[in-house]
């Protein structure tokens, strides 16, 4: 057997340069919340759904580990994928879903 042939292939996790953002090419269409929810439900809600968007971003981007998404990272990744700056919370949420996603 050749000795190239025992040579692995380089993977996302060894690349020297992180992968480019792919951009959604379509937003999501919004429905309506349910109605009738307290105030902090919605709240909530949408945290979480920011912190979704937020750690998918990341770990497209090739941010793989929680301690490698820090607040600045995490806030320069909302602003290019075009959603407002997160609050320290939502940050701390943002990891928190890196974690378990393993």
């Amino acid at each position: 057997m050749p000795a190239a042939a025992l040579k692995p292939k380089p993977t996302q996790s060894t690349a020297k340069r992180p992968v480019l953002l792919d951009l959604p090419y379509a937003p999501v269409e919004k429905r309506p919340l349910p109605p009738g929810r307290p105030r902090e439900w919605y709240v909530t809600h949408n945290r979480r759904l920011k912190a979704m968007r937020l750690a998918i971003a990341l770990l497209d981007s090739g941010v793989l580990m929680p301690n490698q998404a820090r607040n600045e990272t995490i806030r320069s990744t909302a602003q290019l994928i075009g959603v407002h700056p997160p609050s320290d919370t939502t940050c701390h949420m943002v990891r928190a879903l890196m974690r378990y996603s393993r």
